[in-house]
């Protein structure tokens, strides 16, 4: 630790407050109230996103008024999935907190940006393991916490300089999920307007179809009359695996976030031999959909150029179609499609763990319109998926150049003199 860097218990630094859940027989609501109440699902980025957050009935809220957290307050989770941390911004002053998260607040000799990428780095993430008890339910008490090291300089100016430098990349990723989000609708919209509510096409005469009502001309096909291959992957066996260098990026569905996107830091490795041999036939391509059929069943992905001759496991389905540019994009949002997940969803086979079929899959049921209007689609779509995909790979990048720099700069290794230089 560097000359003018301190150690101190996290109790020295800031008052630990423990979460509150709400009294016997009430629930939460998604109608928007002014209580919005965070939860460890909640949780996972660095601000909370507000869309998906439930609420406290306003007549409920008294009942628990002293559980809140304010603005730059901290929050880690406790109970169930220890450790996840996040920084309470503007939006949610004064929101309630489930008892299975602490609040940190009330800071002192530390900046709260500083204190979080301290807590999220593997440094910050061996503390606090090291507090955990329990093996059924792990859970980490509020003692312990009190009781974490935590090391930093002793001037808040070193501090909030190298909370600025991670946060810059942490700003941009955010940002770069806020444009896809925004591209994300405006192309599913698209979509929607061309091919569920036909539209462009509302002059010409329609026809009945194993779908329903469908332009003349246009036909009902199967989503294996598109594909080259529609396959899944294979988990590998233990010894298959030992004792031999692992490079090839190996993808599970926890690897795939809800938007899409493909975090590629800490992703499972698997060795080269393995993935050529034993798993070579699903070995991914760039520009292959994924979609997962086990666990955390209907997320889609694109496979990018980043994790081109990957592999994934037996929980995931990847889709290589014939003709990439023309269906790629109609193919992809159908797949994120309402109607698509929908089906999905009342085809899932309960089980020790739930999942759909490849069949399933397979047999899906999409309508394929003339040649000139796939590629008037193609057009105008792909466009906005090849910018949504420049962005997750940008993001790839950034969070790969955060995670590095993140131990070097909270343990000291690096100075920022040294890291500006």
């Amino acid at each position: 630790m560097p000359n003018n860097w301190k150690k101190y218990k996290l109790g020295e630094l800031g008052d630990i407050k423990g979460g509150k859940r709400l009294p016997k027989g009430e629930a939460l609501i998604t109608t928007k109230t002014k209580h919005p109440y965070i939860r460890v699902t909640d949780m996972g980025t660095r601000t909370i996103p507000i869309e998906k957050l439930q609420y406290v009935p306003n007549d409920v809220f008294p009942k628990i008024s002293r559980y809140i957290v304010n603005k730059n307050d901290l929050i880690l989770s406790i109970v169930g999935t220890v450790g996840s941390v996040s920084i309470i911004d503007e939006k949610l002053d004064n929101a309630s907190l489930t008892e299975n998260c602490v609040k940190i607040t009330n800071l002192k000799n530390i900046d709260s940006e500083y204190l979080y990428y301290f807590l999220i780095s593997d440094i910050g993430q061996f503390e606090i393991v090291k507090g955990i008890v329990g093996s059924t339910q792990p859970k980490l008490p509020i003692y312990n916490i009190n009781n974490l090291d935590i090391s930093l300089p002793s001037s808040i100016q070193e501090q909030k300089s190298i909370a600025s430098i991670l946060s810059a990349i942490d700003d941009k990723i955010e940002n770069n999920l806020s444009i896809n989000k925004t591209l994300e609708e405006m192309a599913m919209a698209l979509y929607k307007h061309w091919f569920v509510d036909f539209g462009p096409f509302q002059d010409g005469e329609f026809v009945e179809s194993e779908l329903g009502r469908i332009p003349k001309g246009w036909e009902v096909k199967r989503l294996e009359n598109f594909v080259e291959v529609l396959s899944k992957g294979t988990t590998p066996r233990m010894k298959d695996v030992e004792g031999l260098e692992r490079k090839i990026p190996f993808l599970k569905v926890k690897d795939i976030n809800s938007d899409g996107e493909i975090n590629i830091n800490g992703l499972e490795l698997i060795p080269e031999e393995t993935h050529l041999k034993d798993l070579k036939r699903s070995i991914l391509l760039e520009n292959d959909l994924l979609f997962s059929i086990a666990g955390t069943i209907g997320r889609v992905s694109i496979v990018t150029e980043k994790l081109n001759n990957s592999n994934c496991n037996q929980a995931l389905a990847f889709i290589r179609l014939k003709e990439r540019e023309k269906f790629k994009a109609i193919i992809y949002y159908w797949l994120k499609s309402d109607d698509v997940q929908n089906k999905i969803q009342n085809s899932i086979v309960q089980g020790v763990q739930a999942n759909v079929s490849l069949t399933v899959l397979k047999e899906l049921e999409l309508i394929e319109p003339s040649n000139e209007i796939l590629i008037d689609f193609a057009n105008k779509v792909n466009p906005i998926l090849e910018l949504v995909l420049k962005n997750q790979k940008e993001n790839q990048t950034l969070t790969q150049l955060r995670d590095t720099l993140l131990p070097k700069l909270i343990s000291g290794e690096v100075r920022l003199k040294e890291f500006r230089n």
